[in-house]
């Protein structure tokens, strides 16, 4: 079978006109494949690798519908990041500008004016939502109604429905309409979304990208093996050695916590690599201007943390870097597709210890794919270790002396009270839960020690 044109899809004239000027002529598989069921009033569950089209396969359909019936609220959009929310409300911008129905679309997130988000809701087509801030405005100050509601899609699915946001899916739900067109979207099918079809009422399209790997051809991968006290040392030559062979590409760093990622970011502009940090103790409106620097070439190195792993499309991002190994192995693959995409090349390291390993085992199992090695240069690394643990350190006192983890324990605190938990018992359930890991930790230090110790011993007598 050929491929088909958008105008075969079933698209207007408009639209097309609109795709066009954004350079885009032709359809992905993935919106080849589910714009017709959606606009056939289809339920549909979309899975494909990250890049290839995914929001404009919900998007397309949804703006088809409205200019044929425009009334508010038309659609809702549910994303786990803020960030995310923002990109995915861009695209509508781009079909808001100009046009005769004059499409309005709202983007609902945290760190805004919550009494004047409520407002604009009512007054919107499109709303772009994070979980937690609407289900806010639905349980304090809820001036608005999804009585008309023709849509509701979960972009990044799986991680919308795979715990982290029970409560607030179940507040938004208790309010939609019961019937409406339900649209799931992710880069990876869990057995969750598998088992979504079952408890729709609408006919539902289950649509999975075919593939044999689960990341990208045009993506080189590639990991360095290093002890976990000279990994900074050898993030900061890795850095190096791309910077030598590419000077223009964008990079961005991945690392596990908000204070890492702060660490992190005010080690390498220490050292001289002038970046930019995006994490979830940031204000939104720093975030924001995080992100924007980054987009526009400003800043040509993003250190995040996972509130940057799904979703965003920028196309000058040439190396991802994996500081270290994320928890799951669909989070490596949201990691590493934030380059190569639509096409393009991209290459992703990722900085692995010997603790490491058996998590890296499983992830080239899951990826169908072998990373190969990334050599950097160990005498480099030598020369520059001190000059990084002394930066780091510093970094630590900074980040001490400005209260950092204060900020954070508020944050926890005041998101407890919001879930109606008791902030003194989860407090001290996280303090029992730290303590746990921390003895964890020495067990597991004492015993290696005592290997290595017993190693060294084999080898004399040998």
């Amino acid at each position: 079978m050929g491929k088909k044109s958008f105008k075969e899809l079933g698209l207007s004239t408009l639209i097309i006109k609109t795709l066009s000027m954004m350079g885009i002529q032709n359809p992905t598989d993935i919106q080849t494949n589910c714009i017709p069921a959606i606009l056939n009033g289809n339920d549909c569950v979309g899975a494909a690798k990250t890049g290839s089209g995914k929001t404009l396969a919900f998007a397309l359909p949804i703006i088809e519908k409205l200019y044929e019936d425009p009334f508010k609220i038309f659609a809702l959009i549910l994303t786990p990041t803020r960030e995310l929310a923002y990109q995915i409300s861009d695209q509508f911008s781009i079909f808001s500008a100009n046009n005769v129905l004059n499409l309005k679309h709202i983007t609902i997130v945290g760190g805004m004016d919550m009494i004047t988000q409520a407002q604009q809701i009512a007054n919107s087509h499109i709303v772009v939502a994070t979980p937690g801030r609407l289900a806010d405005l639905i349980e304090t100050c809820m001036t608005f109604n999804f009585h008309c509601l023709k849509f509701l899609v979960l972009d990044e699915a799986d991680r919308l429905l795979g715990g982290q946001f029970d409560g607030q899916i179940k507040t938004i739900f208790s309010v939609l309409p019961k019937t409406r067109q339900n649209l799931f979207f992710s880069a990876t099918i869990t057995d969750t979304l598998a088992t979504i079809k079952n408890f729709t009422k609408n006919e539902t399209l289950m649509y999975e990208a075919p593939a044999e790997i689960a990341t990208v051809e045009d993506l080189e991968q590639y990991y360095v093996l290093c002890s976990n006290y000279v990994k900074d040392a050898y993030l900061v030559q890795t850095v190096r050695s791309f910077r030598e062979k590419d000077e223009k590409g964008n990079i961005m760093i991945f690392t596990s916590t908000c204070r890492n990622c702060q660490i992190l970011s005010m080690m390498l502009n220490d050292v001289g690599f002038e970046n930019v940090a995006l994490h979830g103790m940031m204000k939104q409106k720093m975030r924001l201007a995080a992100l924007v620097k980054f987009k526009l070439n400003s800043i040509k190195i993003l250190i995040a943390t996972d509130v940057a792993s799904r979703g965003l499309d920028i196309p000058t991002v040439q190396l991802v870097i994996n500081h270290t190994l994320p928890k799951e192995c669909k989070e490596y693959i949201h990691r590493v597709g934030r380059t190569a995409r639509a096409g393009r090349k991209g290459k992703a390291i990722t900085l692995v210890t010997p603790n490491d390993l058996p998590q890296l085992l499983e992830i080239e199992k899951h990826i169908n794919t072998k990373l190969e090695e990334y050599k950097v240069n160990d005498k480099e690394v030598g020369i520059i270790f001190t000059q990084i643990s002394v930066s780091k350190s510093e970094a630590h006192i900074n980040l001490d002396e400005n209260n950092f983890d204060e900020r954070r324990r508020i944050n926890l605190r005041k998101k407890w009270i919001l879930e109606g938990l008791d902030p003194d018992e989860e407090e001290a359930k996280l303090l029992k839960k730290k303590k746990k890991n921390v003895k964890k930790l020495n067990t597991k230090h004492k015993i290696n020690k005592r290997k290595e110790s017993e190693l060294g011993n084999k080898n004399d007598q040998k």
